[in-house]
């Protein structure tokens, strides 16, 4: 990287003859300068964040390593379905934390049963002198229906640089699915969906943390702190290229988990997480600039939610809470729909009461049909869930459609907890 605060090991060698190299190892520390030891340790630090650049792998053969009498933790990321109907769901496994890594099921019955753990990213080794862990992505279908797998490596869970990762699928609904080797597109994290704009434009929503990395990781990649909030990159090639167009800073930095819907007046509608209120932000060119951050119109915890255009024109908000302006933490998820681009909220379709219910994502099918995922008590239960509904269910506060169905369990862990 430009400009780099610290030594690289060519310029090490340069200044440390190779006769004290090879005498004892404390030789060469102790003919060293407290800056140049500075420097060494800088140094050091960033060659381990440095092990987040190396290239990860999608395990397509997870079983038995990772069938679900093996897992013990879930946290769900995405859900999406491919063109002949196929749904896949996609969840984190080993914690919300330095531990993570995730796997990918299917469902060829609308979600009704699910297979076993097709595919693994688990970056974890124990040769390290940290984690190495794979905790933040979503999967997606493109336009022309190949399937997007959108992830993040990073060191101890937040290095301060992170890492988007894409691998795609061109046949998701064959028997075997062959997924690319993955590339890396930029730094920082994707939670959320792509949003396609009317001129045809990929929005993707990067969120790069406006803070430190956790505990050692900390002293790394400080260079990259200008670059740091709810990104935006743009594709104008279908996600051959990105380019990196705009940036929000919100106040009250959090995990920012952003999300966009393009409004009817061209306007680029961002909302974001925060450690207070659910913020938003407004852009009139495209993502290049916006307006200052403001409160959303709902209420929120600290948590993720889920909005996006239907096919209808409405917009659909998935929240915590039996109204719009109010909430009880992580629970009583509910979907609302807006016919004024979000200016008023109808229906409040309650999919799950329960407490310890959170994360939800999901996608609308060509018949209109609404799936919403998310997970319910990811150390105890770690459930992940389906919600299956219409837009006439959401109007109507419960269930009118009669292929709708509440609280389907796409997996669960059954490996006893505590046990290693």
């Amino acid at each position: 990287m430009k400009n780099r605060p610290f030594l690289t090991r060519p310029l090490a060698l340069f200044l440390f003859p190779a006769a004290l190299l090879a005498a004892a190892p404390e030789a060469r520390f102790a003919a060293m300068s407290p800056e140049e030891i500075r420097a060494y340790e800088r140094d050091t630090l960033q060659r381990v964040a440095d092990l987040s650049l190396i290239p990860p792998v999608i395990n397509t053969d997870p079983l038995p390593k990772y069938d679900y009498d093996r897992l013990d933790y879930g946290m769900t990321i995405g859900i999406a379905r491919t063109p002949r109907g196929r749904l896949w769901a996609v969840w984190v496994g080993g914690e919300d934390g330095p531990k993570a890594f995730m796997v990918g099921a299917t469902s060829d019955d609308d979600g009704a049963t699910w297979s076993k753990p097709r595919f693994a990213v688990d970056s974890q080794a124990p040769h390290l002198p940290l984690p190495r862990s794979v905790i933040v992505g979503n999967i997606w279908t493109a336009p022309d229906g190949r399937l997007w797998f959108f992830f993040d490596q990073t060191m101890n869970h937040y290095d301060g640089r992170q890492g988007v990762w894409v691998s795609v699928c061109d046949n998701p609904d064959a028997e075997k699915p062959a997924w690319s080797a993955p590339t890396r597109i930029w730094h920082g994290a994707v939670l959320n969906k792509p949003t396609i704009l009317a001129n045809g434009e990929w929005l993707l929503p990067v969120e790069f943390p406006a803070f430190a990395g956790n505990g050692p990781m900390r002293f790394a990649n400080t260079e990259l702190e200008p670059l740091r909030g709810a990104n935006v990159l743009v594709s104008a090639d279908q996600g051959q290229t990105w380019t990196r167009r705009g940036c929000v800073r919100f106040p009250k930095p959090n995990w920012d988990e952003h999300m966009f819907v393009e409004i009817k007046d061209g306007r680029i509608w961002m909302l974001a997480r925060t450690s207070g209120d659910v913020m938003q932000s407004f852009s009139r060119d495209g993502g290049r600039t916006w307006s200052a951050p403001e409160p959303a119109p709902f209420k929120h915890p600290v948590a993720r939610f889920h909005i996006r255009r239907l096919a209808s024109g409405r917009i659909l908000l998935i929240k915590h809470g039996r109204t719009i302006d109010t909430h009880e933490g992580r629970s009583l998820l509910t979907a609302w729909l807006s016919e004024d681009e979000g200016l008023t909220w109808s229906g409040g379709l309650m999919l799950d009461e329960r407490k310890g219910i959170s994360y939800p994502d999901g996608f609308q099918a060509p018949d209109g049909t609404l799936y919403v995922s998310y997970d319910r008590n990811r150390s105890k239960d770690g459930e992940i869930l389906l919600a299956r509904f219409t837009e006439a269910d959401i109007l109507a506060g419960k269930l009118v459609s009669p292929n709708s169905k509440l609280q389907c369990l796409i997996s669960r862990p059954l490996k006893p907890r505590g046990k290693k």
